[in-house]
């Protein structure tokens, strides 16, 4: 099993290209299962998690060619199997968002209950009673979602969905569900991350008719069929945000290709509170620090609120910052797992439940860790470049789940870190 080796101490500068947004490739992935006609996909990341997408695809019967150029073309005209088996969605929740595509153009879907990152409860009864509201018989049996239409019913019905929380995959489920619906959905309380109407601009040019994506409120119009198109990945908010954190924590000068601070503001305004310099220039983002920054307290949220995607990655910067910060995680239950890693390498924090107040220290030392979960695993590193001597980074599987050679890219702006065997 693959570690990390992070000597910390070195200053980053040069620049970053930001990957394709894991959170936008797998939906949009998904979203080829709509159409017998070859879709194009650009910026797709090299991740565990989009591996597995097309592990997973293919195993339905789909065609899926990855290009020299970083893209894929998929085609769906072939699909035999309308199913996504456990031993091949075990290890990420994605899989739930072939439910509603494959219901939608087949009329059938049977899809494993999905695994992933152990930081808490993430039910499917959301995906579940949106489906049922738009026709679909679904029971849950010996872990499988087993979705079809009533004998008879050839299409999904449109229908009026409200979540009883903001979900993004199901958002994601109900959108590409509906674009094949007879009449009209429209889905209330629905999520606004960008890679929402990433995807649902993907389904436009397949010839969906959506409005009001990127809001609580979206409208859509059924068609009788999809077609192929080309669409380039949105960049990762969450991969440009740990960037942003790492050169903040252990200061420099780097520019982040492709990074878009539209879309990380309630990120970028503690950053700058912080005393950390944040700006666009063209084709991307500056982030300058210079010295010890200032400790920030935030509570995570939905978008656009700070999401709890960076919650670990700002607390690492909060623990060799000055002063003291309280965080507050209201998304997942179980997401403080990095907490007794970052103490072990003399981090101050004390969590009671779903808050965590840490009081800043002048450095952190270098230790043998162990990641947990996706976000974890980067908040290790971050803490690893600003530590003094070794750090040594075990389960690391976690992290390339979600970035694209994560090391790599920091050799390149001076940090030292290599993967061992």
């Amino acid at each position: 099993m693959d570690k990390l080796l992070v000597r910390g101490g070195k200053t980053l500068q040069g620049e970053v290209l930001i990957s394709g947004a894991k959170n936008a490739a797998l939906p949009e992935l998904c979203a080829t299962l709509l159409t017998a006609d070859a879709v194009t996909l650009h910026n797709v990341p090299q991740l565990q998690d989009v591996s597995t997408m097309l592990k997973l695809i293919r195993n339905m019967g789909v065609t899926a060619e990855p290009q020299i150029d970083g893209s894929v073309i998929i085609n769906a005209g072939g699909l035999s199997s309308p199913e996504a088996p456990y031993e091949l969605v075990k290890t990420m929740r994605a899989s739930v968002l072939a439910l509603g595509p494959l219901l939608a153009r087949f009329g059938e879907a049977t899809v494993s209950l999905p695994g992933g990152c152990a930081i808490g409860s993430r039910p499917v009864d959301q995906h579940i009673k949106g489906l049922q509201a738009m026709g679909a018989d679904i029971v849950v049996e010996h872990g499988y979602m087993i979705a079809k239409l009533p004998k008879g019913q050839t299409r999904l019905k449109g229908a009026h969905i409200t979540t009883d929380m903001v979900t993004v995959t199901g958002t994601e489920n109900f959108l590409m569900a509906a674009t094949l619906a007879d009449g009209e959905t429209v889905l209330e309380n629905a999520a606004q991350e960008p890679e929402i109407p990433d995807l649902a601009e993907m389904l436009i040019k397949m010839g969906a008719r959506i409005e009001g994506h990127g809001t609580s409120k979206i409208r859509i119009q059924g068609v009788d069929r999809l077609h192929g198109c080309t669409h380039a990945v949105v960049a990762d908010r969450i991969e440009c945000g740990t960037f942003l954190c790492a050169v903040a924590a252990t200061g420099g000068d780097v520019v982040l290709r492709h990074g878009r601070i539209d879309h990380l503001d309630a990120v970028i305004d503690k950053l700058r509170e912080a005393g950390a310099t944040v700006q666009a220039v063209e084709g991307g983002i500056r982030v300058t620090s210079r010295g010890r920054l200032k400790a920030q307290s935030f509570r995570t949220t939905e978008y656009p609120g700070f999401p709890t995607d960076m919650q670990a990655q700002f607390m690492a910067l909060n623990v060799v910052s000055e002063g003291a910060a309280k965080v507050t995680e209201t998304i997942f239950e179980n997401r403080f797992m990095h907490v007794p890693e970052m103490q072990r390498m003399g981090a101050h924090i004390q969590t009671d439940g779903k808050v965590a107040v840490i009081e800043g220290v002048a450095s952190l030392s270098g230790a043998s860790v162990m990641a947990t979960d996706l976000r974890a695993s980067a908040s290790l590193v971050i803490a690893g470049l600003v530590a003094s001597g070794e750090t040594l980074i075990d389960r690391i599987y976690h992290l390339d789940r979600g970035y694209d050679r994560m090391e790599a890219k920091l050799r390149g702006i001076g940090a030292d870190i290599e993967r061992v065997k």
